[in-house]
């Protein structure tokens, strides 16, 4: 399993601000025997091989509350699983992954926002490694090892699994309510978090931040959430189009987040988490991102306004999108980057380069040792929405209050 992260504050917040943002990635590894039966790969130079008994490695990756003098962003270290034949011949097997990722975004500042997140990430990685962990353990096939049933545990059905990622996003929006209530402080954020184990990602998100899957096969995008966004409503009800979508004022407006001001009872406080399960490929690659990406240009405002006073003319269209970050574009960095480690530097780059209106972190992972994507058809819809493609701004929680 492949994965990289990278995060910055971005240009505008630089030296008068900080990063709001925080992620973590959660990673089992188990190897046994010669890998997955029938499969090996070729091996990169100096990459370990996995021989008898196991190899479990988990690695976590906290990028909350991360201020630093230049550049200020910062990426692990790729696993890397290439399919280049090293000087020697030398294979390896192919070991078999599970893990758990989470990316949140936080609103409020140094004590609300930043707090919001670093709990988020923290709660839910802790929450959901021992059941990635546990998935893995239930599914021993694919090496080959004949373990009696009543020894393992029960696999996990898919409402199962996304009711954990439920429930561990519901564990920490009560843990940031009660540090709301505790230090009277308002305090938000927004999340996108899964379990990927046995082929297959259960997520959830409550927010604007945001997962994709690009699939190197038939090079395509798939947006796999649905913002809780003001602009998103407008765009599911035709209010808007999708270039005022991209622009338009009320950008920053979120329907909802986690955490509040304190005033609800932290044992009984709920929300709602929308939650799904897809299926993933060997050429595959997911990436999850804060709204930092989507949202980096600074001028917003005065393209929508030109769009509106041209009556939406296709010149105008058509510079806008030259001008923000569209979804095409970021399946564009993922195909052609040569590592993910080049790609999530890309992504950081880019928001820069449009602006760096906001923080922006970047998560992606991929597993080469899963099933090749069907030549043809075959492929389930992945996409949540492909009509969809909206952009949000610095957040801005809606509430009742």
């Amino acid at each position: 399993m492949r994965y990289s992260t990278n995060y910055d504050i971005g240009d505008r917040k630089r030296g008068q601000g900080i990063n709001e943002d925080s992620v973590s990635l959660v990673v089992f590894e188990e190897g046994h025997r010669d890998g997955y039966r029938g499969q090996d790969r070729s091996r990169s130079p100096n990459a370990p091989t996995a021989g008898d008994g196991t190899a479990d490695a988990a690695i976590a990756a906290d990028a909350a509350d991360t201020e630093t003098s230049e550049t200020d962003n910062t990426d692990t270290s790729e696993t890397d699983e290439t399919d280049t034949p090293d000087t020697d011949g030398d294979s390896r097997p192919m070991n078999r992954s599970a893990g758990v990722f989470v990316v949140a975004d936080g609103a409020g500042g140094h004590d609300a926002g930043d707090i919001a997140s670093y709990i988020t990430t923290t709660i839910v990685a802790e929450h959901l490694a021992p059941v990635a962990i546990r998935t893995a353990r239930s599914y021993p096939g694919g090496f080959d090892v004949d373990v009696a049933r009543d020894v393992l545990p029960d696999p996990p059905g898919e409402q199962e699994l996304e009711t954990a990622v439920s429930e561990a996003i519901t564990a920490a929006h009560r843990e940031i309510i009660r540090y709301a209530d505790e230090t009277g402080t308002q305090s938000y954020t927004t999340v996108v978090a899964g379990i990927y184990a046995d082929g297959k990602l259960h997520y959830g998100w409550v927010g604007d931040s945001r997962a994709y899957v690009v699939n190197g096969a038939r090079g395509t995008i798939s947006p796999l959430t649905r913002d809780h966004a003001v602009v998103q409503e407008w765009a599911d009800s035709d209010e808007i189009d999708s270039v005022e979508a991209h622009v338009h004022p009320n950008g920053n407006e979120i329907t909802r987040a986690l955490g509040g001001s304190g005033y609800e009872d932290p044992d009984e406080a709920t929300v709602e988490v929308d939650t799904r399960t897809v299926r993933l490929y060997a050429e595959d690659t997911v990436l999850a991102t804060s709204d930092g990406l989507i949202d980096a240009q600074t001028d917003a405002p005065e393209l929508y306004e030109e769009y509106v006073d041209s009556d939406h003319a296709d010149a105008v269209a058509e510079r806008i999108r030259e001008r923000v970050v569209t979804d095409d574009e970021i399946r564009d960095v993922v195909l052609d980057a040569p590592s993910l480690d080049a790609a999530s530097r890309e992504f950081v780059s880019l928001a820069n380069d449009r602006g760096g209106k906001d923080n922006i972190s970047v998560l992606m992972f991929a597993d080469s040792a899963l099933p090749e994507t069907p030549e043809s058809g075959g492929m389930p819809v992945r996409n949540i929405d492909p009509d969809i493609d909206v952009s949000e701004r610095d957040t801005v929680i809606m509430t009742d209050e």
